[in-house]
């Protein structure tokens, strides 16, 4: 159905009215001759123009949704350990569960595509917040693993889907002069929502109990889809595809400031002129193939690391003695530290180019984490928590600001599936996680935890080191 949105004062309406003609805009193109009429470049119009409040609400509530997305992808992290002593059992029992839903992830960040390029980035997101938050929720009704397994792998479906259709509305939203900042707030809203989570966690857990959990934190979610139905609009970009909607591009326009007149034309020359694709051997062409492979193998170990602290952060610190609010103030801990890394490390890369940034910041996150081996976690837990907030810095860092790297690495015709194939490599990381990190745990404890992330750290910086198409520094 063809969603309406209020006109404003100047609207092509009004202009047809009046008779008066629009003032010229970025991108319009008028022609001359017996059947004049005016075209209107979106992707001119989006790039030279304005950033309107509302091209600034979308990509606040696309954040929001990533944000939300963060926050139901880790609450299973701090109910781990209650459901483990709840229902008598080990952590091995738990991985295929855990696994299930990082499986979800990886198709749903697979097919998310193909449906917003289908059925619109708007429809995209509203179907993939409320996916997981309809099955977050139904978590709370679980009687046994197997439940919780099935009901993650389609809240990760969900999880999946929701990253990459948020960023594209806030990329499509944004002018070409903002758009890296804009990809990079949103990116950093994923640690952010974990951080808020573990808060949540601290507060509901030890008086309502894991199911309050889920139902709390999935209706939320659900919230937040209505509230995306009622105000999300379509991108201009995608409208401007389909004639059929463009009396809705042209009310979406005049909302951003823009009005119209009514028979206008719109086009999309710059996205048009590189549309045609190379598919996946050009990875491995032009000289591309060690850089896919290092990017291949860095996505890979970095995912393992971080989805090992997202999801066995909490069971590691409970199982050497800290209670459960203590252990889930450590994940809490790591979600903040890596918002203060992706920015900090990204605002690096502007001014220092990218090798050594993302370089020093994985030596220094294997640093801390081999460091942490030798503290005292029942004397100094106070140390182990700021420790493990360091940690989640820099390998938050890297994971969020290694998106821009598949960026500049390759170049238009191969962008979006250089970067798509990295993500996915890196999901079979994530999903290793889930029974490496219940193995080490019973084998090693926190040593082990602790060694197997430092040892992924150091393979990720082995890995970035071979990349040779690294974004330079900015010149002075």
């Amino acid at each position: 159905m063809t969603e309406s949105y209020p006109m404003g004062p100047l609207s092509a309406p009004h202009i047809a009215a009046t008779g008066s003609s629009p003032t010229r805009i970025p991108g319009e193109v008028r022609s001359s001759g017996d059947n004049a009429h005016s075209s209107l470049d979106i992707g001119q119009l989006l790039d030279d123009g304005p950033w309107t409040v509302l091209q600034k609400i979308v990509v606040f509530i696309a954040a929001l949704s990533i944000i939300m997305d963060g926050f139901d992808g880790q609450l299973i992290g701090f109910a781990v350990p209650v459901l483990i002593k709840e229902w008598g059992v080990t952590r091995g029992d738990f991985a295929p569960a855990l696994a299930a839903g990082l499986v979800g992830m990886g198709i749903g960040s697979a097919f998310a595509g193909l449906l917003a390029d289908r059925f619109g980035r708007r429809g995209a997101v509203i179907v993939s917040v409320m996916v997981f938050g309809l099955a977050t929720f139904c978590i709370g009704f679980a009687a046994n693993l197997w439940h919780i397994g099935a009901l993650r792998f389609i809240a990760g479906l969900g999880i999946g889907g929701a990253l990459p259709s948020s960023t594209t509305v806030a990329a499509e939203f944004t002018p070409a002069r903002r758009r890296t900042l804009a990809i990079t707030a949103t990116i950093v809203c994923v640690p952010l929502g974990g951080m808020l989570a573990g808060l949540f966690a601290g507060l509901v857990l030890p008086s309502l109990g894991w199911r309050a959990l889920f139902f709390l934190g999935g209706a939320l979610a659900v919230l937040l889809g209505f509230i995306l139905l009622f105000i999300l609009p379509e991108t201009p970009r995608f409208l401007t595809r389909r004639p059929a909607r463009w009396t809705e591009l042209r009310r979406l326009v005049g909302r951003m400031s823009r009005p119209v007149a009514a028979d206008i034309i719109f086009t999309d020359l710059s996205e048009q002129r590189i549309e045609k694709r190379e598919g996946f051997p050009a990875l491995f062409e032009k000289g591309r193939a060690r850089d896919t492979i290092a990017l291949w193998c860095a996505f890979f170990l970095n995912l393992l690391a971080v989805y090992s602290a997202f999801t066995w952060l909490p069971t590691m610190l409970t199982s050497e003695g800290l209670d459960v609010a203590i252990a889930g103030s450590g994940l809490t801990a790591y979600n903040f530290g890596g918002v203060l890394g992706a920015l900090t490390c990204a605002m690096a890369i502007t001014r220092y180019g990218s090798r050594w940034p993302l370089l020093l910041c994985s030596l220094l996150g294997a640093a801390t984490a081999l460091y942490l081996t030798r503290v005292n976690i029942a004397l100094e837990t106070s140390i182990l928590i700021a420790g493990l907030g360091v940690q989640g810095f820099f390998a938050n860092a890297v994971q969020s600001t290694m998106y821009a790297v598949c960026a500049y690495v390759y170049p238009t015709s191969v962008r979006a599936t250089g970067t798509a194939s990295a993500l996915a490599f890196g999901r079979l990381g994530a999903i290793l996680s889930a029974f490496a990190g219940a193995t080490v745990i019973t084998v090693g404890g926190k040593d082990g935890y602790l060694l197997m992330l430092g040892v992924a750290m150091i393979g990720l910086a082995l890995s970035l080191a071979v990349v040779g198409r690294h974004i330079p520094a900015r010149e002075t």
